[in-house]
């Protein structure tokens, strides 16, 4: 990885890294001129003047995105070949960092999660735009703890360049759904990632799936089905299936409709667990 510590893109002074994945390297940023802070997030690729171009289109139509559980992206360029991306800077972290893997969240905790993320899948969708890589990753805290859904489209912008075109599928895998896996993301797309982080969070993992896109593909074609971890609630397995009948179910179970319909499954869920216990 390239230490771009001190470097400077657009107006903002790269100051430290915050973190990196699969698609790109996040900066915090301090503005030259002014006393304000960005996130600024440089792209794993190196565009062509064309592609470039379709680059600055792309990022100015995610730009337009302005929604209080969304990481707003309000400046972009290309900077020698580099894309990059000027966005709001959330200063607590992930969802993964908050929950670490292994841990499993409280339900009512879920549920408010849940209804946040919902929401701003839902304003998206209402918009035609698909995330592509719903997980707790791209899930940031706000100054408030508030949940901000980062990287909208980015898994697709990322493929902007020839150079990573043929890479077998946009997103992340283990929280793709079927359709997305065969290369056809549709809204429910994203209801059914948010399903696999709910039950993740439910149960303390996911459900074991094959490693690679190739592997998957067969699987599905074959209708294998994936393991399911053990859960470690009171009450066990039960009890999870439960809760997921009454919580997770608004996204995977009712893959295909809206996410607002999500949130309220998630909210009715959650008041149906609290009764069934002072039962």
């Amino acid at each position: 990885m390239t230490d771009r510590i001190g470097q400077q893109f657009g107006n903002y002074r790269l100051v430290s890294l915050l973190g990196q994945g699969g698609y790109a390297e996040v900066y915090l940023g301090q503005q030259v001129r002014l006393d304000l802070q960005a996130a600024i997030k440089v792209l794993h690729t190196h565009l062509t003047d064309r592609e470039a171009a379709h680059f600055q289109q792309e990022a100015e139509t995610i730009a337009t995105l302005v929604h209080p559980a969304i990481v707003r992206v309000f400046d972009f360029d290309v900077q020698d070949g580099m894309p990059f991306l000027v966005m709001d800077y959330a200063p607590n972290g992930s969802l993964r960092r908050r929950y670490p893997k292994g841990h499993v969240v409280a339900l009512p905790q879920i549920v408010s999660l849940v209804k946040q993320v919902a929401a701003a899948l839902q304003y998206a969708h209402e918009r035609k735009f698909i995330h592509r890589d719903v997980k707790p990753e791209n899930m940031l805290l706000g100054r408030q703890q508030e949940v901000l859904l980062s990287d909208f489209g980015l898994a697709a912008l990322v493929h902007t360049s020839a150079s990573l075109s043929t890479q077998e599928a946009v997103g992340t895998l283990s929280y793709m759904a079927p359709e997305q896996i065969e290369g056809h993301p549709r809204v429910a797309s994203d209801q059914y990632a948010l399903g696999v982080v709910v039950y993740e969070w439910l149960c303390g993992a996911r459900g074991q799936r094959p490693q690679s896109a190739l592997c998957l593909r067969a699987g599905l074609c074959h209708g294998i089905r994936a393991g399911q971890p053990a859960c470690p609630r009171p009450g066990g397995a039960a009890s999870c299936r439960a809760a997921c009948s009454k919580c997770g179910r608004c996204t995977q179970v009712h893959h295909g409709r809206c996410a607002g319909a999500s949130a309220r499954y998630a909210h009715r869920g959650n008041s149906r667990c609290r009764s069934t216990r002072k039962a």
